[in-house]
């Protein structure tokens, strides 16, 4: 796609699911990369092996530059230090992608306050304090970047049991719109992606079981799920200058989940 060569990305949880797919997709599209892992050095690095052969083929001589950056996104500090080493290291930011997301599945009732608080310190104040970040960097540039930030089909269809995970999906839907509507005087795009249904390993319970994937995918009008791949090519477009007139904008990418599958057949009078 165009104008993605030689821009400087930043990915959020990129060592597994749509993350890794974004990382290896933008790497490809001729980004550099900065791969951003909490826990696994090693998940890491098997992001940065996948995405350079996928760009370049020979690692040795690839002309992609890639870079793994450690942190946990529910730490200001580490959030403000993974910024400032990917600026340092690559000499400015072009696309921030604000991927990282953890879920807990608990009665709304049950929840507790420290699980609550862990996964909305993540999932939002995470990717608005790397947001925060990237726009103070984009500020002192003559050429201000683009942020896309992955939500889900739950920022707008209600998921009992995960209450605090939909909350947050709700949040970055409006968390988008206001970055985007602030800053779009300055040259700077927000957007984000919903994904329905998708194959990772986050979804590991449904995915490897026939019975409950067929469940999954009864509800979807298009009647699979999604794949990591898929959600990727949607996030390089959003970041390439074929895409310079969008902001503010959240694509669902699911199957068509959002389109009420319920009413494929009319039961209403």
């Amino acid at each position: 796609m165009k104008g993605l060569k030689d821009k400087n990305a930043l990915i959020t949880g990129a060592t597994s699911g749509i993350g890794q797919a974004i990382a290896i997709r933008l790497a490809q599209e001729g980004c550099n990369i900065a791969i951003n892992y909490r826990k696994s050095p090693e998940a890491a690095e098997d992001t940065e092996e996948m995405a350079l052969q996928k760009a370049c083929g020979n690692i040795e001589n690839c002309g992609v530059q890639s870079l793994l950056v450690q942190g946990d996104l529910s730490s200001e500090q580490d959030i403000v230090e993974i910024v400032s080493t990917v600026v340092e290291k690559f000499g400015s930011l072009d696309i921030l992608v604000n991927n990282a997301g953890i879920q807990i599945e608990c009665p709304s009732h049950e929840v507790k306050t420290e699980a609550f608080d862990r996964v909305l310190g993540v999932n939002l104040r995470g990717a608005y304090l790397c947001a925060r970040e990237a726009i103070k960097h984009f500020l002192t540039r003559n050429h201000p970047g683009t942020i896309i930030n992955i939500s889900s089909v739950h920022e707008i269809i209600p998921r009992p049991m995960y209450v605090s995970y939909s909350i947050s999906k709700g949040g970055m839907e409006n968390m988008t719109k206001t970055l985007a509507l602030e800053y779009a005087n300055r040259g700077i795009r927000v957007n984000a992606i919903a994904p329905g249904a998708t194959i990772t390993p986050i979804n590991e319970d449904w995915t490897k079981d026939p019975e409950k994937k067929a469940v999954v995918e009864s509800h979807i009008p298009m009647g699979r799920a999604g794949t990591p791949e898929e959600m990727a090519t949607a996030v390089a477009f959003l970041a390439s200058s074929e895409a310079t007139y969008i902001t503010g904008q959240t694509l669902f990418i699911d199957g068509g989940l959002t389109l009420y599958a319920d009413f494929r057949e009319a039961w209403s009078a």
